[in-house]
């Protein structure tokens, strides 16, 4: 609610490419020739991931078959540098399609991956409407910056 509610947004799209745009900053881990990999400024929990198109596009139908498989490869890509650098327990995945379901950034379609841990969740967000995160998002963005600069853009070609 902090993000939708609030009044310092970025002017442009925070999906989308910016010029002169510093990718450290923005917390991309990822970006490539269809598809952008980012960490969520305002986690519900570390290692809390975006995945979008790099093509600003509001729903699954407006995507081609070529960017939709490669979300897909991305999406595998990088739940599986999640277990390996975060060991979660499990993951939540979702999309969030309108904004009477959550999308935070309608105009442009985005996966969550949520990492998720055994008892990770308790009743300080209820009570006190705090999210208590154990490790600044900063430095989730250091542990995960490096596996991520060895993904690829992978050769859809045969696949679509």
């Amino acid at each position: 609610m902090e993000y939708i509610l609030g009044e310092d947004k970025p002017k442009g799209c925070i999906f989308c490419p910016w010029p002169d745009e510093d990718l450290a900053e923005r917390l991309v881990l990822f970006s490539g020739r269809l598809t952008r990999i980012m960490m969520n400024k305002y986690p519900y929990i570390n290692g809390h991931l975006l995945i979008a198109p790099l093509r600003h596009v509001p729903g699954l139908d407006d995507l081609t078959p070529e960017e939709l498989l490669d979300l897909q490869f991305k999406l595998r890509q990088a739940i599986g540098i999640l277990k390996k650098v975060m060991r979660p327990d499990g993951f939540n995945v979702g999309l969030n399609l309108g904004v009477v379901a959550g999308a935070g950034v309608e105009a442009h379609l985005h996966w969550h991956i949520v990492p998720r841990w055994q008892g990770d969740t308790n009743y300080i967000p209820v009570f006190a409407e705090v999210r208590v995160i154990p490790e600044h998002f900063r430095q989730t963005y250091e542990r995960l910056s490096p596996h991520f600069k060895e993904l690829r853009d992978e050769d859809l070609s045969c696949a679509t």
